[in-house]
């Protein structure tokens, strides 16, 4: 009934919806890449930058519409355009045939860079910010051109505090069939310079979902009290090493996937190692570390369990679900719908520290479909997609295969059981007999028992596996009382300090 009824809404859409925009590129220009995805947002008529409310949640995020780029190769005549109506992918509203008349502040967006799915990546092209009166009910194209290139380096400069790094992958290079490159940045200790002869443990710290690594110069920047705080005489001096979390398909999450090709294999075998010897580490497995929040959780403790003789020690807070049965509110093996749950009621994604629920799956999902090549969730660089990304299997197309329909939200069962090789809590029960050895004392999991995208429920199913695990794990699991998703007990200090001592006592 839904589906018929979306349908004759559509078409009722589209024999009174008559306006449209086109979008096209100025005299001259061509992207740098063929293909890529055109985003047109409508944003509040007096927005200094329409571009920067592409990605928001909420029902009342700008109005945003996606469809595929046309061929706009070198050479291709220059009337080729693409075109926004009610047939495009929309968000928040169900079509473009929805946008309430008035005066708009628009501006279009072309994202092609090959391996940087950002709205900034270089080469990516925009249109000039434009005030237009739209009226999807009145005749007429609106028309916008790509003229605008966002021409900045990949990495900014470095400081006197941060280095930047960017080093060719011949494993993610042979993976995808073209040059590909690590990017991080590298937070020296305090006395780098003055001690050329000292040597120092690693702390890899993985930032929030799609975190770039330029953003550590902005943390610790001259005058900050962050800078302050890492220089203070009692902070133990480490190398500070964040990994950049933009990849061809979204957040890349550092693990070795069948999709983003093998971050975990490139981040311990080549980029890590490049570092150590860069900026005189000590390149002993004794003397590296995880730690992260959020996205940064999951990553940091996958990190650690993927590579348990690598890594000395992991502090993950806030981690993405480590239990599949609990991905949110989503049991992967078993629900038969990503959007409904079982009682038939939409399925929650975000909610307040009181219960109240900010928006569900569906209304992600649908975001993340404007966002997405082919109106698909699976190819939007967001959260969800990422995440399928990295979890799921490679489809015959080369592309990711998509564990629910991007519409329906109906669950492919012949591709649940594809991810359990990066559930986490499964791989520790299945192999904690091989693993328990490598593993005592590593792992430090912090979690709000309210956690804002319910990431405490996979927790809590992680902690009564360890409970009973036989040999103990030696580590810790720590709820929040009453604390949501920015839950982070412990400071950068304390954390330093505990490798220190767990370093130390390797040593002996």
């Amino acid at each position: 009934m839904k589906t018929l009824l979306a349908a004759l809404f559509l078409t009722s859409a589209l024999a009174h919806a008559q306006q449209s925009i086109e979008i096209a590129l100025a005299p001259g220009l061509r992207p740098a890449q063929p293909g890529g995805r055109v985003l047109v947002v409508l944003a509040a008529a007096d927005s200094k930058n329409p571009l920067r409310a592409i990605g928001d949640t909420g029902m009342d995020a700008a109005p945003l519409f996606g469809t595929d780029a046309p061929d706009w190769k070198a050479g291709a005549p220059s009337d080729i355009t693409a075109r926004i109506d009610a047939r495009s992918a929309a968000f928040p509203l169900s079509s473009f045939a929805q946008v309430q008349p008035g005066e708009y502040n628009v501006q279009a967006l072309l994202r092609c860079h090959p391996d940087l799915l950002v709205d900034d990546a270089p080469g990516n092209l925009y249109s000039a910010p434009q005030r237009v009166r739209i009226d999807p009910s009145q005749p007429g194209t609106l028309r916008l051109e790509l003229s605008k290139s966002f021409d900045g380096p990949e990495l900014p400069a470095d400081t006197a505090e941060v280095r930047f790094v960017r080093l060719r992958s011949e494993k993610l290079s042979r993976f995808h069939g073209r040059e590909m490159f690590l990017r991080a940045a590298v937070l020296l200790p305090a006395g780098f310079d003055e001690q050329p002869e000292r040597r120092y443990p690693l702390m890899v710290e993985i930032g929030g979902y799609g975190q770039r690594c330029a953003s550590l110069a902005r943390m610790y920047a001259k005058g900050s009290r962050m800078l302050s705080n890492w220089n203070a005489e009692s902070m133990p001096r480490f190398l500070l090493v964040m990994p950049d979390g933009a990849g061809p398909l979204g957040d890349p999450y550092q693990v070795d996937s069948e999709n983003h090709g093998p971050y975990g294999a490139a981040l311990t075998e080549e980029l890590i190692p490049h570092i150590e010897s860069r900026f005189r580490g000590l390149g002993e497995a004794r003397a590296r570390f995880t730690t992260g929040h959020s996205t940064g959780g999951w990553v940091s403790l996958a990190l650690q369990v993927h590579y348990p003789e690598f890594f000395n020690g992991c502090w993950s807070f806030a981690p993405d679900g480590v239990d599949f049965r609990h991905f949110q509110l989503i049991d992967v093996y078993k629900d038969k719908n990503a959007y409904v749950n079982r009682h038939g009621f939409e399925r929650a994604s975000k909610r307040t520290i009181d219960g109240d629920i900010e928006f569900s799956v569906r209304h992600e999902c649908q975001l993340e479909n404007v966002l997405g090549m082919g109106d698909s969730w699976t190819h939007s660089g967001g959260q969800w997609g990422a995440w399928n990304a990295t979890y799921g299997p490679r489809g015959k197309d080369g592309a990711p295969s998509s564990l629910w329909d991007p519409r329906t939200g109906e669950l492919e069962d012949g591709l649940r059981h594809a991810w359990k090789r990066h559930d986490l809590r499964l791989k520790l029960e299945e192999n904690w007999k091989t693993l328990a050895p490598k593993l005592s004392g590593k792992l430090h999991v912090f979690v709000g028992d309210a956690d804002d995208y319910f990431l405490n429920n996979a927790v809590v199913r992680l902690e009564n596996f360890l409970k009973r695990a036989e040999p103990a794990h030696g580590g810790e699991i720590r709820f929040g009382w009453r604390a949501g998703h920015g839950y982070h007990p412990l400071s950068v200090e304390e954390v330093l300090k505990a490798a220190l001592a767990r370093m130390e006592s390797a040593s002996r």
